[in-house]
């Protein structure tokens, strides 16, 4: 897969539901979701950093590289 998103455990440890932390970051409930579950091919540093910001965390405590065979393909 490659980037593995964690944003899931980090919720949960800040004990924050997805439609509060969606409403403080400015983004849609659907389109969070479907960044917490990795279903994005992108995201925006906006994004990253107001989510950073509400977590209190940093960008590798919400993303994480995890080696594999998709790797060589995923040269965009």
């Amino acid at each position: 897969m490659g980037i593995v998103v964690t944003l899931d455990v980090m919720m949960a440890r800040r004990k924050m539901p997805l439609n509060v932390l969606a409403d403080r970051i400015g983004i849609s409930v659907p389109n969070l979701s479907l960044l917490k579950t990795g279903k994005v091919k992108g995201v925006r540093f906006q994004t990253l950093a107001a989510l950073c910001r509400e977590l209190d965390c940093q960008p590798g405590d919400l993303l994480e590289y995890v080696p594999g065979e998709d790797d060589e393909a995923d040269t965009d």
